[in-house]
């Protein structure tokens, strides 16, 4: 039983996958053109609405077999599964991140907690250098807010500080593990700064404005009154 481990969110939170969906986003568009392009973003959303999850891949394929059916053998298309499995995703972390890891890893154990496909997302989290950074302490989950017990049962600790982008999910782990939960929310990524969903949750126990901010953890750090102090 530690005393603390901190679980971190990967995209938006330690690494700003936007800014992914925008390069994939004009990758697409270049090569089929802005029109059919669209309908990979069409594919996506329903997959993510499926699954529960974001699959990249799963809706290249589905590109492929409904939009580009006439020529399935399209090089363009085929060279799109690479663009995506070796994208420099070490590139895109957000300033700061793997200091904050090393930072966190003095007053606790750092674990990656995030959602997403079996073959994708540990891809990222890999080229990334977050898998190193952690030391290969990696839950990857369907819907992580509802796997506390098997992250508990994994790392158990006698407090956890969630750190994510979405307000959703830190609302839904408080409501669960109440007191032994601190709840951090980075104001990065679309997520964060829609204010539909903003005013749609609680407020996090901590906001920060950016991933960075956490490397004063855990002076200098606003909470609320109802944070437990460190």
């Amino acid at each position: 039983m530690q005393d603390i481990v901190f679980l971190l969110d990967v995209d938006n939170t330690l690494l700003d996958n936007d800014a992914v969906v925008d390069d994939l986003r004009r990758r697409l568009s270049d090569n089929f053109g802005s029109t059919s392009a669209e309908r990979y973003w069409t594919f996506f959303e329903e997959l993510r609405v499926e699954l529960g999850y974001t699959d990249y891949l799963g809706a290249l394929q589905r590109y492929r077999l409904r939009e580009l059916s006439d020529d399935m053998n399209d090089p363009r298309l085929l060279q799109m599964s690479t663009f995506l499995v070796d994208y420099p995703f070490a590139e895109r972390l957000y300033p700061g991140a793997l200091k904050v890891v090393e930072h966190l890893q003095r007053f606790g154990t750092t674990v990656i907690l995030t959602d997403g496909d079996v073959v994708f997302q540990p891809r990222k989290v890999q080229r990334s250098g977050l898998w190193q950074a952690v030391d290969g302490r990696v839950l990857i989950y369907i819907h992580k807010e509802l796997m506390l017990d098997a992250v508990h049962k994994r790392y158990p600790a006698r407090h956890y500080v969630m750190v994510d982008d979405k307000l959703r999910i830190l609302s839904a782990m408080k409501d669960q593990w109440g007191d032994r939960l601190t709840t951090v929310f980075p104001r990065q990524g679309h997520y964060a700064l829609d204010p539909h969903e903003s005013a749609a949750h609680p407020a996090a126990d901590i906001t920060i404005e950016s991933i960075a901010d956490l490397l004063e953890w855990p002076l200098a750090i606003p909470r609320r009154a109802a944070a437990p102090t460190f």
